[in-house]
């Protein structure tokens, strides 16, 4: 199956919303560069016209130029093998690929094979989830993943001693790849499943509710996670810039959640939150 690559160069103050319409216009995964904008969707459900009106529609607010390229998916995993480097957080955690051999300095040794999904630790938005993850006590409990992309933020969870985990997200290549993962790091107590929040059981609280997703779906759901945390749980989120944390911080504060901790990495922002 081809797939093609949208690059887009843009302002970032743009991309939240060129992602929106992008997606409504059938793209599957994103990914923010420096110069802005990568896109990602079926070769044979590309519109070129689709894309030409949609910069039409902004260019009068910012400078959108953007490129089309095909891509093969074992092309794309070539070019990822032959750009990765493994990733250390906080002196603790190590996200390597398979064919990077394992290193006993870290506590955390986790095994990421991206395929077409994306969360391999790289970006600051999943690296400061990792950390923050790290400063939570997960043994014995439940958590869920929201938009578990890779599943890495879900295996880091069991590694460090959760109980069940539950991950999800809208992509079926992602589903299938956090599957891959989670086999490949030995983490039965994994269930992935796509879909959404709404198909989450509504019956069922988690101790740690996981969300490295954008500011609008954060915007939106934050009321959803809050019901399915348990008090005395976490909310950890990411997947935002600085200037968007004091939204997401009193849509958290409007539903009952305190703020437990903040990071701030090249001005993407994750924050924690407690449910008293």
């Amino acid at each position: 199956m081809n797939y093609c690559e949208l690059q887009l160069r843009l302002s970032p103050d743009y991309t939240d919303i060129l992602t929106a319409e992008l997606a409504e216009l059938g793209f599957e995964s994103f990914v923010e560069t420096d110069e802005g904008l990568n896109a990602y969707i079926i070769e044979s459900d590309f519109d070129e016209k689709a894309i030409q009106e949609l910069i039409v529609k902004y260019e009068g607010q910012t400078a959108i130029a953007y490129e089309v390229s095909s891509l093969e998916k074992r092309n794309w995993n070539a070019e990822w093998e032959r750009e990765y480097e493994p990733i250390e957080v906080a002196d603790q955690v190590r996200v390597r690929a398979s064919f990077h051999e394992s290193d006993a300095r870290f506590r955390y040794d986790i095994v990421i094979n991206p395929k077409m999904s994306f969360g391999t630790g790289h970006h600051e938005t999943t690296a400061m989830m990792l950390e923050q993850q790290l400063g939570l006590d997960f043994a014995g409990k439940s958590v869920l993943d929201v938009g578990s992309g890779t599943g890495i933020l879900a295996i880091l969870a069991e590694k460090m001693g959760a109980q069940t985990v539950l991950a999800f997200d809208i992509e079926e290549w992602a589903v299938e790849n956090a599957r891959e993962n989670a086999e490949l790091n030995d983490c039965p107590q994994i269930t992935v499943f796509q879909g959404t929040i709404a198909d989450v059981d509504p019956t069922t609280q988690y101790d740690i509710v996981l969300a490295n997703i954008n500011r609008n779906i954060l915007l939106a759901e934050i009321p959803s996670y809050t019901n399915l945390l348990r008090n005395n749980g976490y909310l950890v989120v990411s997947g935002f810039y600085e200037n968007d944390a004091p939204d997401i911080e009193q849509k958290a504060l409007e539903v009952g959640l305190s703020l437990a901790n903040r990071a701030t990495t090249n001005q993407w922002t994750s924050l924690s939150f407690y449910k008293p």
